[in-house]
């Protein structure tokens, strides 16, 4: 008898502490979901590949280690304090409603409070263990994210999207003035490259989930410009992308590795932003977003590719920029 009520206590007590893991599980992931990871690892590898390009030589692990860290921190804070704002209409969209704040899983003042201790933690790591410039550029980005995009454009323009871009296109420079300790030609086109892609690769996304953009009371452009306007939008910014993509190469920055394979990767991209225009499926509209995803960590990855081959030429249009301080 004693025995048994034994087993019974045990049983009971290993049930206890499955639940207990449990829910020490979903709150983990519900801190990460708040990050938003896969976005932050496509932002990552343009943090990362500029690091190399330089001119100074490979970093050193440590530098790059602090660096990724300090712009997970920054993205992620960025992300969750998106949701803090967005806590009123992430209900209505299906792709948003399993978040943590929708779910009811977590309060507000809970997000709030992770999201600004990543962006203070972000800004911390940065100057403490790279440089005051890279903390600087990594805070100016999630502040703008947060406010210019989130705050004041997103429920009010159409170009909430294109302005709230720039938020989006600052992880080159971090990656850049990480080594560097300064801002230079090359890092601003690669600013330029992200700023043009993401009107493409968001609108294809938006002219999916429409409907609940509608719903939400979120003015993206097909909901008030319309699908026509947006497929020509999307054809017009992937043409500009083009043009600003390989201006690298003829400024002598890049040489003709990363010219090959941004001319195919634009090509690519164009063609089927066109195909979209002629023949506006699902399907095709679907197409262009996966392969814009790819297309992002393919043309940084190029630039890599070419640095291990050519380097700029002493005659490279170039200027710098330092911290007066």
């Amino acid at each position: 008898m004693l025995k048994s009520t034994t087993v019974k206590e045990s049983n009971a007590i290993d049930s206890e502490l499955t639940r207990e893991q449990a829910l020490v599980r979903l709150a983990i992931s519900d801190y990460v979901m708040l990050t938003k990871p896969r976005i932050v690892l496509l932002l990552l590898i343009v943090t990362f590949v500029p690091m190399f390009l330089t001119g100074g030589g490979a970093p050193s692990g440590w530098l790059i280690l602090w660096t990724m860290v300090g712009g997970f921190l920054a993205a992620g804070g960025a992300n969750a304090l998106n949701q803090f704002v967005d806590r009123d209409i992430d209900h209505v969209m299906v792709r948003t409603r399993r978040r943590p704040l929708p779910g009811g899983r977590m309060t507000p003042t809970q997000v709030l409070i992770f999201g600004v201790l990543l962006g203070v933690l972000s800004f911390v790591v940065l100057w403490w263990q790279v440089n005051l410039l890279s903390a600087l550029i990594a805070l100016f980005g999630l502040l703008f994210y947060v406010f210019v995009y989130t705050l004041l454009l997103k429920r009010s323009s159409t170009q909430n999207i294109v302005v709230g871009g720039l938020a989006g296109a600052v992880p080159p420079l971090v990656g850049w003035s990480a080594v560097a300790n300064e801002i230079s030609l090359l890092p601003l086109i690669m600013v330029a490259i992200v700023f043009y892609w993401t009107p493409p690769h968001f609108w294809a996304l938006a002219l999916m989930r429409q409907k609940e953009y509608r719903a939400a009371g979120v003015p993206m452009l097909p909901v008030i410009a319309g699908e026509r306007e947006t497929y020509r939008q999307i054809v017009l910014y992937s043409i500009l992308l083009l043009l600003i993509s390989v201006l690298p190469v003829f400024l002598q920055l890049l040489g003709p590795i990363y010219l090959v394979l941004a001319l195919t990767l634009n090509g690519v991209f164009l063609w089927q932003a066109i195909d979209i225009w002629r023949k506006p499926t699902n399907a095709n509209i679907w197409r262009l977003y996966k392969f814009s995803l790819l297309y992002l960590a393919l043309i940084f990855l190029a630039m890599g590719i070419d640095n291990l081959f050519f380097a700029p030429s002493p005659d490279a249009v170039n200027f710098v920029l330092r911290l007066p301080f």
